[in-house]
């Protein structure tokens, strides 16, 4: 015959019980109110970052306060690679580059972009020996940080290596759509594709190359991902050297895609370059 368990301890199982209860409760309650407090603070931080810009203008400038004209040539001068090497997006600009980035600005950027690459593509054709190639960046190029990056305010935080790490390793990040619809036609049309990142080889090659598959990425001739012996390299450099690598092995880079102008620049160029938008952050 079993012995019963002595009443405080069903009145200590019961307590606990209710504690976990009343604990997953609050936490349904207070996590989505927390999230709306850290946005009211963002819009705080915002409007007094504006403020001071406001008084440090004078009287003469009284619309400064809601005139989102800075952060727009800001944007351009990212764009235009006339702001240099920069860390964060500016307090001020903060809303403004999340306004960008989800109210449908960033997306018509992107979708002109396209079109530009569209008509380039349609004034030539691909050799017949399979050696006509284009070179396609994959971090915010290929496939999308932006929800990553929602919670770093669109760019207004330091870059945190670690938690990007984290994020990366997770191998959720999402196809940017024109980007895959141009992968897609410059396979269609007999070009080898090479798809260059910065991430670290060792590290990230099979979550990346799962989040490409996932994403409807196949198809590409290699993924080329820097090893150890770049370690500590700047972007510019070290695609450099990989694209020196495939002129090397006789490929003609007809083109090249990306979202940092280190994607782009340095030695060894293709023969047309297309930036894709991304004011959240700067890569040297």
């Amino acid at each position: 015959m079993h012995a019963m368990p002595p009443c405080s301890s069903l009145g200590d199982n019961k307590i606990n019980t209710s504690k976990s209860h009343l604990s997953k409760a609050l936490s349904f309650i207070v996590s989505p109110i927390l999230k709306m407090w850290k946005f009211f603070l963002l819009l705080l931080t915002n409007l007094f970052a504006k403020t001071a810009l406001a008084y440090k203008t004078g009287p003469f400038f009284p619309n400064t306060l809601f005139d989102s004209s800075y952060c727009l040539s800001w944007r351009v001068a990212v764009e235009t690679n006339n702001a240099g090497p920069w860390a964060t997006v500016p307090i001020e600009c903060v809303l403004y580059v999340g306004r960008y980035m989800l109210g449908g600005q960033y997306n018509r950027d992107l979708e002109t972009v396209m079109e530009m690459i569209g008509a380039y593509l349609d004034g030539m054709e691909a050799g017949d020996d399979d050696m006509d190639a284009w070179v396609l960046d994959i971090d915010d190029t290929c496939l999308s940080n932006l929800l990553y990056y929602q919670g770093k305010q669109f760019g207004g935080m330091p870059f945190d290596p670690a938690a990007f790490k984290s994020w990366a390793g997770k191998g959720m990040c999402s196809a940017i759509l024109p980007v895959l619809d141009l992968f897609n036609k410059l396979i269609e049309r007999g070009y080898k594709v090479f798809l260059l990142t910065g991430r670290d080889d060792l590290t990230f090659r099979d979550i990346t190359t799962a989040n490409l598959h996932n994403q409807g990425f196949v198809g590409y001739e290699r993924l080329i991902m820097r090893t150890a012996d770049y370690k500590g390299k700047g972007a510019k450099f070290f695609k450099s050297a990989m694209r020196k690598q495939l002129m090397d092995e006789g490929y003609r880079l007809r083109g090249n895609v990306g979202d940092q102008w280190s994607d782009l620049q340095g030695d060894y160029l293709a023969d047309r370059n297309f930036k894709i938008p991304n004011p959240m952050y700067y890569v040297p």
